[in-house]
C-alpha cells in the first residue's frame, strides 16, 4: 500500500531528498519539468546515499565516486557502478507524494 512520504512543496527543483519508507531508503527528485522521480537511495558501487549527490538533467550522481544513475530507469550511466538501483512508482494526490516501496517500475 502506498504511503505518504512528503508534500510536493517539500521538494526543491533538481535537488534530491532522502525519505525512508518501511525501512527502504529512497531518493526523491523533482525535475525541472515538474515530474517527481523515486529511486533507491543507496549507490550500488558503495554504501553511499545518492540523495547527497547532484541532479543533472535526468540523472542523480553519487557524490563519492561519480556514478550517474538514470532517474527514469535506475541504470548506472557511468562507472564505477554497474548495477541499477530500483525505481519506484510515484503517486501525487492533493499535493502529497505517495510511494509503495513494494512496487517497482518495470523498465
Amino acid at each position: 500500500m502506498a504511503e505518504r512520504v512528503c508534500a510536493l512543496s517539500d521538494l526543491a527543483v533538481n535537488q534530491a531528498k532522502r525519505v525512508v519508507v518501511d525501512g527502504i531508503p529512497i531518493a526523491l527528485v523533482l525535475d525541472s519539468n515538474g515530474d517527481v522521480h523515486a529511486i533507491g537511495d543507496t549507490c550500488t558501487h558503495g554504501d553511499i546515499s545518492l540523495s547527497e549527490g547532484f541532479v543533472e538533467n535526468d540523472t542523480l550522481e553519487c557524490w563519492a565516486h561519480g556514478s550517474q544513475f538514470s532517474l527514469l530507469t535506475g541504470k548506472p550511466l557511468t562507472l564505477p557502478a554497474y548495477e541499477p538501483v530500483p525505481v519506484y512508482a510515484v503517486e501525487l494526490t492533493d499535493g502529497d507524494i505517495f510511494i509503495d516501496p513494494t512496487v517497482t517500475k518495470e523498465i
